[in-house]
């Protein structure tokens, strides 16, 4: 009897350890069905851009060099009758600096005194040519009468020569006093223009503003000797209006050609977080830079800064808009380029449907659309709507994309439809332990206490 008992024992137990068994499996394989990630096509607004890094810059910079050297004795005063420094609001003419005056003052009194020696020059020059003159007009009358009388008893031979003589002398004498009153008129022009230049250069020891403006950089101290050489020394940065601002861009290659004048344009600075400024492209710099083998374009970006919060030479983060779409369907990038294995697709669907080009090397992945597409829709791409355990294509038009959601139209898409973005497997965290191994119990770190 015990014998009988422990034989259907031993039954039992085989049974309920195979059905155990058998439920593990089924359980294990339910377990590792693939399962779709699906996302639903919505409605909304999309705006395509471009990403790039800028720096705010003065819309027109004046940089106020000197034209002498010498030693800074002295800053001006700025419109408040504050002396000049950093930030200072001139007006043009304002006097920005004074350089040492004593050596050019020098200069314009030597000057001064050669001008009126030459003017003194001059008008001797003058006298002594009306003196000539004089004299020519006398011996003009001698040699009259000596040519009526001729050479006879009443005229010797030698008179008759000195006299020619005298009046040809004085006929020479007019044209040296000619030429020497020309001489001395280029020496007072040549003295007059060397005061001028010597008065320019003691003009040039003050250094006034050009323009009217905000002194963004002063790069000279008191005491400090400037030399003009071949390049003018820099003293001041001037900017003319900070009410109109500029973002230098430098944009790549790849992208210049998506960018043209009027172009609307945001940015954000990091010194306001949270704030967006607006502005629009002026003019494409042709100059093209190279780095690294990568060429870029310095792309200018005119903006309003009447609130005076855009400071020179801040970082800008920009978003050039390539284009925008209000209230159309939009799809993940990823919707577009998922691709199921030929075993998950419907049967109809098998022999008429042709993979994509893989973009790269990651499984069930195609080609994204391109970023910043601004045309119209153009191009197709396929949807894979969930069917049971299977998936069916669905194609549709693509338009405008951001990098991360695409403008798309076909006939089935509607509010909800849910398409695939990818797989994903329903499996626990040691899927393959076996429900009769033994358990092994683990202390908690102090950490995961509760």
């Amino acid at each position: 009897m015990k014998h009988r008992v422990k034989k259907a024992l031993a039954l039992l137990t085989g049974l309920a350890l195979a059905g155990a068994a058998a439920a593990w499996v089924l359980h294990h394989a339910d377990r590792n069905r693939p399962l779709f990630r699906t996302v639903a096509v919505k409605r909304g607004d999309l705006v395509a851009t471009i990403s790039a890094t800028g720096t705010v810059e003065p819309e027109e910079l004046v940089d106020v060099g000197a034209q002498v050297a010498g030693q800074i004795i002295a800053f001006g005063k700025d419109k408040n009758g504050k002396t000049i420094d950093y930030g200072s609001i001139v007006e043009e003419g304002t006097v920005l600096a004074q350089i040492d005056d004593s050596l050019y003052a020098a200069d314009v009194a030597v000057a001064s005194a050669q001008l009126e020696q030459a003017q003194s020059s001059l008008e001797r020059a003058r006298a002594d040519l009306e003196q000539s003159k004089a004299k020519l007009r006398q011996a003009e009358r001698d040699w009259n009468r000596a040519q009526k009388l001729g050479p006879s008893e009443a005229l010797a031979e030698s008179s008759y020569d000195a006299y020619q003589s005298a009046y040809e002398t004085a006929s020479a004498n007019v044209k040296v006093g000619e030429a020497a009153i020309a001489q001395a008129k280029a020496a007072v022009a040549q003295a007059r223009a060397t005061l001028e230049r010597a008065k320019r250069n003691l003009g040039y020891c003050t250094i006034r503003s050009p323009v009217k403006g905000v002194i963004i950089d002063r790069r000279v101290n008191i005491g400090q000797t400037v030399v003009s050489s071949l390049n003018a020394p820099s003293l001041f940065l001037i900017a003319k209006d900070l009410h109109r601002m500029q973002v230098w861009v430098s944009v790549n290659e790849a992208d210049i050609g998506s960018i043209h004048p009027g172009q609307p344009v945001n940015f954000a600075v990091d010194a306001y977080p949270g704030e967006i400024f607006r502005g629009e492209v002026a003019k494409i710099r042709l100059n093209a830079t190279m780095t690294q083998n990568v060429v870029a374009y310095i792309v200018e970006v005119t903006t309003d800064n009447s609130s005076g919060k855009l400071l020179p030479y801040l970082t800008a983060n920009v978003q050039f808009e390539l284009g925008r779409r209000t209230d159309v369907w939009l799809v993940p990038n990823a919707a577009l380029r998922w691709f199921p294995p030929p075993g998950q697709m419907a049967r109809q669907s098998r022999d008429s449907t042709k993979r994509p080009e893989p973009a790269s090397a990651v499984p069930g992945e195609g080609p994204a659309p391109p970023p910043g597409q601004a045309g119209g829709l153009g191009r197709h791409g396929t949807l894979w709507v969930p069917e049971g355990e299977l998936v069916r294509p669905m194609e549709v038009a693509l338009g405008l994309s951001d990098g991360t959601f695409t403008e798309v139209q076909g006939q089935e898409l509607r509010e909800g439809l849910e398409v695939v973005v990818g797989l994903e497997t329903r499996d626990e965290k040691n899927p393959g332990a076996s429900p009769f191994a033994p358990q092994l119990r683990t202390r908690s770190s102090p950490s995961a206490r509760p």
